[in-house]
């Protein structure tokens, strides 16, 4: 099993009313719940965790987890808001405006989290995105990753907002304590270049290697990704595709690159650094081909193991 925790939020995404009026369309997302939907739908057994409401939006989250096969019973249920995210797009590229104060998924704590016997099954724990980043939830979200590191694969993909980011100190510490609890760390190029500082990529790789990590995934939009190991880096190019929006193509990668990991039998934390080559390869293939369904249509909707071929 593989648990997701972290966001869960109403995407407004822009449309065109029948009267050619600019209007915004709801849609359950949030980087977090995206890579929980997908894992779902390519057959893994996928929990998620969050702060949920109970109003309208936390009920159209929880029919789309329902309708993807994702277990949320673990979800800590309020009747605060649901965070809303307005997206912009520019040349198929979104930018977001998020609307989170005082709301369900923000305001959780460490009383809120499950507990280890919950917890029973679950191999990998994935984490990311705006979760992260605001309080009380990032530190909840944060010992929950400290607490389990020990026994279970932990992954990260940091998903940086940075206009959403109100005090940077504190968040790049919790991320540089997230990444050394880290097993697998999914990073775009200019999330790396953010962490890490301006040089090549490779380099900038080793660097985040040095915190604990064992597999560092670089991701270059329609190049590809680069999976950086000690002693060992792999290229995947990008599957071809005309891109309608990115919404969501980080998210599909993650899942894609974990279940890669399961179908292989290389999930469990122990045997992650021992992983040949081929294996990795088809984590980042799988994680690619999903990427690439995902960003051919509109909004976060990842492919399902049939559509894969899987």
């Amino acid at each position: 099993m593989i648990l997701s925790a972290g966001e869960a939020l109403i995407d407004m995404l822009p449309r065109t009313s029948s009267h050619a009026e600019p209007c915004f369309a709801p849609v359950a997302g949030g980087s977090v719940f995206n890579t929980a939907i997908a894992l779902g739908r390519l057959g893994a057994r996928s929990l998620f965790f969050t702060g949920l409401s109970t109003d309208l939006f936390g009920r159209k989250l929880e029919t789309s987890l329902k309708a993807s096969g994702v277990d949320y019973a673990l979800c800590a249920r309020s009747d605060r808001p649901t965070t809303l995210a307005f997206v912009e797009l520019t040349e198929g590229h979104a930018k977001y405006a998020f609307y989170d104060e005082g709301t369900a998924g923000r305001m959780i704590g460490e009383g809120d989290l499950p507990t280890r016997e919950a917890l029973e099954g679950v191999e990998a724990i994935f984490f990311g995105g705006i979760s992260l980043v605001v309080e009380p939830c990032a530190s909840a979200y944060e010992a929950l990753a400290l607490r389990e590191c020990g026994d279970r694969l932990v992954m990260i993909d940091p998903n940086i907002r940075p206009t959403f980011i109100k005090d940077e100190a504190a968040y790049r510490a919790r991320i540089e304590r997230m990444i050394g609890a880290a097993d697998v760390v999914k990073v775009s190029d200019e999330d790396l270049k953010w962490i890490a500082g301006e040089g090549e990529l490779a380099d900038l790789a080793a660097t985040l290697l040095t915190w604990g990590p064992k597999v560092i995934c670089v991701t270059e939009g329609s190049k590809g990704v680069t999976a950086y190991m000690t002693g060992r880096t792999l290229f995947s190019e990008a599957t071809p595709v005309d891109v309608v929006d990115t919404v969501g193509a980080g998210d599909t990668f993650n899942a894609g690159f974990l279940d890669g990991l399961r179908r292989a039998g290389y999930l469990a934390k122990a045997r992650l650094a021992d992983i040949p080559d081929a294996a990795l390869e088809d984590a980042l293939k799988l994680g690619s081909a999903a990427a690439a369904v995902t960003v051919s249509r509109a909004g976060a909707n990842p492919p399902t193991a049939a559509e894969l071929g899987l």
